[in-house]
């Protein structure tokens, strides 16, 4: 399994990444291998399901299926004669369930031929387009939001396919990244807010690749061209680049957690390197937290830059505290209290030897329900730790978010419902600290603090209507109207 430890925590209270797209356009190498490797680099930002979409200029195909990357293609990469064109797609779901008819990429037939499209992002007025397409004879063969870009597509009077598209998203509102195919172009569009990030690369070769992020064109060979600006689509084909800026006037509000949590440390997402971001919110928080301990741990794997960080500024060593089973899939996520408990000391197990009759100072990413954090305090008192100090590279989070991940609703956020010291006595830390919200702005140096949505800790929303509505329920195209 390929795990960098940003998939599900393991009694389900975690951060739920949405989705990650990779495209490729070449007459001279491998697009639909080069996909599947992408697709492997980007297994972090969705582990549900996983396709490729696939063109040789006339015929068009995609292969879909549920569970992993190498659990997908197990048996064989799709391959076409002459493929000039791929489109790929991880996915986690964030509307509708996590079923076969809902992976990507889409495909489909329409008056001018045919297109596939890989999303990733959260519409939020997704339902009042369909209700709309609906009422006018549209059939929909999927409970996901991202089949509302292709039906406008189709649907459009425009002559072109950059028109008909252009024309589509500034119907849509909410995050979205796209990589978009045709028989003969590679389209990738990002929209004006700039939630999600999507970059392009080109190899020796001459070939153009699209990825959400730069450690997709990493495992491909590809050198970073430039990230894809918000409200931008740009077209690839036989006459080379070409942009298309359609919404630029519009505030920016990139997602702080691809900084945070997110994307893979090695990756660089609008100029601004995620692992020198992690570092130095552990910097960040020794400045600002005042903790005192013998060792600095972290939750693995994705608090360890930030513990890291931690350690250099306050001079307290780095230890290795918590060893993590990089073996347990998402398959080991049960349902019940008791056997959740269970999946915990499966994912993870205290080292006895490094914090026996020590001063723990453990740093994680963020804290959504509690449950997960206050079972490793405990894994690490049972352990022999003298002291659990708790260091959170982010500040509480108390509001949902309604532009592509998959929050839970707000009463079950813990942060909504208790006080940073009611938090403490609910996970059994003897001391708690959040990064603040001015701290975690200086960590991300490279980025404009104003070009950030932060409405996951203070509810400022970009968009004035950028709330999913239907009580933020992302089944809202599974159940039966009335």
């Amino acid at each position: 399994m390929y795990d960098n430890g940003y998939e599900l925590k393991a009694d389900g209270s975690g951060w739920h990444e949405e989705c990650g797209v990779f495209g490729v356009y070449s007459h001279t190498e491998d697009v639909s291998h080069m996909t599947y490797l992408g697709l492997y680099a980007l297994q972090h930002r969705g582990q549900e399901s996983a396709g490729i979409a696939l063109t040789d200029g006339a015929w068009m195909d995609v292969t879909r299926g549920m569970g992993l990357v190498n659990e997908v293609f197990r048996h064989q990469v799709p391959h076409m004669e002459k493929q000039c064109i791929a489109i790929g797609h991880v996915r986690y779901s964030t509307t509708g369930s996590s079923l076969l008819a809902n992976t990507q990429p889409l495909l489909v037939n329409y008056a001018r031929g045919k297109i596939a499209l890989a999303h990733n992002g959260n519409l939020t007025n997704a339902a009042a387009i369909r209700a709309d397409l609906e009422e006018q004879g549209t059939i929909f063969q999927t409970s996901i939001d991202s089949e509302v870009f292709v039906n406008l597509i189709a649907r459009s009077r425009q002559e072109t396919v950059e028109e008909k598209i252009i024309e589509s998203l500034k119907k849509i509102k909410g995050a979205y990244c796209l990589a978009i195919m045709t028989e003969a172009k590679l389209i990738g569009a990002r929209d004006p807010q700039g939630f999600r990030p999507l970059c392009l690369g080109r190899t020796e070769e001459g070939s153009w690749v699209l990825s959400s992020e730069t450690c997709g064109l990493d495992v491909v060979g590809a050198e970073f061209v430039r990230d894809v600006l918000p409200g931008e689509m740009v077209v690839i084909d036989d006459e080379g680049l070409k942009s298309f800026p359609f919404a630029t006037e519009e505030k920016k509000a990139s997602c702080i957690f691809e900084y945070i949590y997110f994307a893979r440390p090695d990756s660089v997402i609008d100029g601004q390197s995620v692992h020198e971001a992690r570092f130095m919110m552990g910097r960040q928080l020794a400045r600002e937290s005042g903790f005192k301990g013998d060792i600095v741990i972290s939750v693995p794997d994705s608090g360890t830059t930030a513990a890291t960080g931690y350690a250099y500024e306050s001079g307290i060593p780095f230890m290795e505290g918590l060893m993590k089973n990089r073996y347990i899939g998402r398959t080991f996520i049960q349902p019940s209290q008791k056997k959740r408990d269970k999946a915990v000391k499966l994912k993870l197990n205290a080292i006895s030897s490094a914090v026996k009759g020590k001063s723990v100072i453990m740093v994680d990413d963020s804290i959504v329900r509690g449950t997960t954090s206050g079972k490793i305090v405990k894994m690490l008192r049972d352990a022999g730790a003298r002291q659990v100090y708790m260091c959170v590279s982010s500040p509480p989070i108390g509001y949902p978010c309604f532009y592509g991940i998959d929050t839970s609703v707000r009463k079950e956020l813990i942060a909504a419902t208790k006080s940073v010291e009611e938090i403490r006595e609910f996970i059994g830390a003897d001391g708690l600290h959040f990064l603040s919200l001015e701290g975690l702005k200086k960590s991300v140096s490279a980025v404009d603090p104003e070009a950030m949505c932060y409405a996951c800790f203070n509810s400022a929303y970009p968009l004035e209507d950028g709330v999913r509505p239907a009580g933020n329920d992302k089944y809202v195209f599974e159940h039966p109207k009335c």
